[in-house]
């Protein structure tokens, strides 16, 4: 097994939204198995769980975008299901087990669509996709179903 840190984490919904998860800590596990299974744990506060759990409770499957060890790391897209929630001092702890999934994309391209579908176009297009090429912004890196 190999440990990573968890640096962000987002919920995917079926209409591709980002919900992003306030991370107050987290570590995600590659378990090297025959199946390339992934634990994801993630310590969020109390009042923040509150807001974003029904849109995962145990048992149910969920789709997420992780960025792990760096901030500059393009997100990975690991398709879940929510293990287990706990509380623990004012904070939640969201067990989460699935599979990294394959994407088709490079962040450039995924990056480079989002601005189009934003109608951005010219000059403007060029300067927003330098600038979030450099601030890296989460977006969708999952393939659509």
């Amino acid at each position: 097994m190999k440990t990573f840190k968890l640096i962000s984490l987002q919920i995917v919904s079926d209409d591709r939204t980002f919900i992003d998860i306030e991370l107050a800590d987290g570590l995600i596990i590659n378990k090297e198995d025959d199946h390339n299974t992934w634990i994801i744990e993630a310590f969020v506060t109390e009042g923040h769980f509150d807001a974003v759990a029904h849109l995962v409770p145990t048992g149910q499957k969920v789709n997420v975008q992780a960025v792990i060890t760096k901030k500059d790391n393009d997100p990975a897209a690991f398709k879940t299901v929510v293990n287990k929630t706990k509380k623990v001092d004012g904070h939640v702890i969201l067990l989460l087990e699935g599979h990294l999934q394959k994407t088709r994309s490079k962040y450039a391209e995924l990056l480079l669509q989002d601005l189009i579908q934003q109608g951005i176009v010219g000059d403007a297009l060029i300067e927003q996709f330098k600038e979030k090429l450099h601030s890296r912004p989460k977006l969708a890196s999952m393939n659509k179903q």
